[in-house]
């Protein structure tokens, strides 16, 4: 009879040494269902994110895609004609209309004069309050109470405030021996005064976003520059602001998103008046659409009015990675 070979333990450099070589020959492991990990294992990096991936395409997107797709179309709502595509046609048309260049310019006028000032504003209000006073914590509390109300209702409320006839506008201009202003009533006067009630509710929101980045700097550079004999107002302009700049930069990016495409107060306000006076892209799109019903010639100035905010953004971003290096 033949011999048999006595069976040896494996220690455990044996098992090491088998399992190097199943590792380095992959397709047999493959073969077997006991070795071989699931799909869903395998895929976990891509499955985790598709749900969300999957709600954001069909949120924002298709709408995205389906406006520009409009954009190339001719479709009246009121007329029963199908939709017609017409290529730049729609384009050629809206774009060469003295009105939407007005609104194209006011967009610009509107958004640079708010964005500018309350940006120099909400910087000079968190320097302020980074310091220790007597009523800090009221006047933060005080700075959030214009975040808190809604954008319709604070054109209501600034409706009433500045009205020619009963509004506080005009007895506080009369209080200081001033004439009194038409405001929203007057065309010359009506894009300061929209510009003026965007300041006051959204300098706050500009302010707690610096006031969180001074809050997280360290005090080494500002006590060294203090020790060199540094004044107050250098050690802002040198060290505080420059090491702050970043966080600055993102709350203007955040604003300026939203200043571009601002249309609850001014729709609550003047509804785009007095005549076009203040009638700004959003709000001639709104009208192109759910007044005009042309929703062809709405697509394109909405359009428009995607590639002005997204090249914006990424003009400010570009200035952001510049301060960071």
């Amino acid at each position: 009879m033949p011999r048999r070979r006595p069976s040896r333990a494996i220690g455990p450099g044996g098992r090491i040494a088998a399992r190097q070589r199943r590792e380095s020959r992959p397709w047999q492991a493959a073969t077997n269902p006991m070795m071989s990990s699931s799909f869903a294992e395998r895929n976990l990096p891509r499955l985790f994110p598709l749900p969300a991936i999957t709600f954001v395409a069909l949120l924002m997107v298709f709408p995205v895609i389906y406006t520009a797709y409009l954009s190339f179309t001719n479709w009246n709502l009121t007329s029963g004609t199908p939709m017609t595509f017409v290529g730049l046609r729609s384009y050629a048309r809206v774009l060469a209309e003295p009105r939407f260049l007005n609104a194209l310019a006011r967009t610009f006028v509107f958004t640079i004069f708010a964005v500018t000032i309350e940006g120099f504003l909400g910087i000079a209000a968190a320097l302020i309050l980074n310091r220790a006073f007597v009523g800090k914590s009221a006047a933060k509390l005080l700075l959030l109470l214009p975040l808190v109300a809604t954008p319709v209702a604070v054109g209501i409320v600034f409706n009433l405030f500045f009205d020619p006839t009963i509004g506080l506008a005009n007895f506080a201009l009369q209080w200081f021996g001033l004439p009194p202003g038409l405001w929203i009533s007057s065309a010359a006067s009506v894009i300061p005064s929209l510009i003026l009630v965007d300041v006051w509710q959204w300098t706050p929101m500009i302010t707690l976003i610096v006031l969180a980045g001074l809050a997280g700097l360290s005090d080494e550079p500002v006590e060294a520059a203090r020790i060199d004999g540094a004044s107050e107002w250098q050690i802002i302009r040198w060290v505080t602001i420059p090491m702050v700049m970043p966080v600055i930069l993102t709350a203007l990016i955040l604003r300026l998103i939203d200043a571009l495409k601002t249309f609850d107060i001014i729709y609550a306000m003047t509804g785009g008046g007095p005549g076009y006076a203040s009638e700004t892209l959003n709000i001639m799109g709104f009208k192109y659409s759910f007044e005009y019903f042309r929703m062809g010639q709405s697509a394109v100035i909405l359009v428009v009015l995607f590639a002005v905010v997204f090249g914006c953004s990424m003009a400010i971003m570009r200035l952001r990675s510049a301060s960071e290096t």
